[in-house]
C-alpha cells in the first residue's frame, strides 16, 4: 500500500510506554508502519508498550526519535496537527474523514505527517504553527478528550478506509437462481403443512410472508442449501413422530416389541 507507506504517525512527547504501544497496534491493524517519537523516550515503561504493541512490536523498532517536531516533519509536504481544544486558529479544523483524502491525495508526491500531542495537554500554539492542517475528532461535548491511542486509531481507520486498502469478503457462492429458491419454498410450504403449522386454506397468504422474509438480503445457492436441509430434517423427523404415535395407540406395538 504504497501510500500508506508515506503517512508518518508523529507523537510529540507521549509521556505513557502503554500508549505508545497500543498506537504502534492501530497502525499496524491500518497498515500504517512509519512512526516518530519527538522529544526523550527513555521515561517511557517499556514493559507496558511491550505489553500493549502485542504483535506490532515490529512497529516501534523501526520507529525514529527525534528532539523536535521541525525535524520530524522537515521532509513532509503536508502536516496534520490533531487537536481537541477551541480556541483562534483551531475552528477551522477537518474531520479525519474529511482530511483523510487530502493525506493522501499528498502522499502520491510527498511523505505526509499527521501529529499528535502529549496525553496530558494536546499539542500546544507553538506545536501547530508548523501544521497546515489541524483535524478534531467528532465526539460528545459532555467529554472531548480521547486517549492517544484511540485518537491515532480513528484517523488511521480513516486513512486506511480512503486508500481503498479493505477489501470486503465475497460471498464464495453466487445467488441462488429463481428455480431452486422456487423448489425451496414448495418444499418449505410441503413442510410447515406437514408438520401442522399451518393450514391449506392459509397456505397461500403464510407463503407470501416466509417469501418476503428470505428476500430482505441476497440468498446464494450454499444458504438455500442449508434450508433445504433443514426441511428434509424436519420431515424426517415429523415421520417418526407420527410412527411413534402410530404405535403408542391402543393395540399398536411398543417400539421394540
Amino acid at each position: 500500500m504504497p501510500l500508506l507507506d508515506q503517512v508518518r504517525i508523529v507523537l510529540v512527547r507521549p509521556l505513557y510506554g502503554g500508549n505508545v504501544g497500543s498506537v504502534c497496534r492501530a497502525m499496524k491493524n491500518m497498515g500504517l508502519s512509519n512512526l516518530v517519537l519527538v522529544g526523550p523516550e527513555q521515561h517511557l515503561n517499556a514493559r507496558e508498550l511491550h505489553a500493549m504493541a502485542a504483535h506490532a512490536d515490529d512497529v516501534f523498532e523501526r520507529h525514529r526519535n527525534v528532539g523536535t517536531l521541525e525535524e520530524a516533519v522537515a521532509d513532509c509536504g503536508l502536516v496534520a496537527a490533531t487537536t481537541a481544544r477551541p480556541g483562534l486558529y483551531r475552528e477551522h479544523s477537518l474531520t479525519p474523514r474529511e482530511a483523510a483524502p487530502r493525506l493522501l491525495a499528498a502522499a502520491a508526491d510527498t511523505p505526509v505527517a499527521l501529529v499528535f500531542g502529549p496525553e496530558d495537554d494536546g499539542l500546544s500554539n507553538e506545536d501547530l504553527a508548523g501544521c497546515s492542517v489541524m483535524v478534531r475528532i467528532p465526539s460528545s461535548p459532555a467529554y472531548l478528550s480521547l486517549n492517544l491511542a484511540m485518537s491515532v486509531m480513528v484517523c488511521a481507520y480513516e486513512l486506511f478506509g480512503a486508500a481503498g486498502a479493505y477489501e470486503p469478503p465475497v460471498e464464495r457462492t453466487p445467488e441462488a437462481p429463481a428455480d431452486m429458491k422456487e423448489r425451496l419454498f414448495d418444499h418449505w410450504r410441503r413442510m410447515l403443512l406437514d408438520i401442522g403449522f399451518m393450514k391449506e386454506e392459509k397456505a397461500d397468504h403464510m407463503m407470501l410472508g416466509f417469501k418476503r422474509a428470505f428476500s430482505r438480503g441476497p440468498m446464494s445457492v450454499a444458504d438455500v442449501r442449508i434450508l433445504m436441509g433443514v426441511v428434509r430434517q424436519t420431515l424426517w423427523m415429523a415421520a417418526q413422530y407420527r410412527k411413534y404415535r402410530s404405535l403408542a395407540r391402543p393395540g399398536g406395538r411398543a417400539a421394540g416389541g
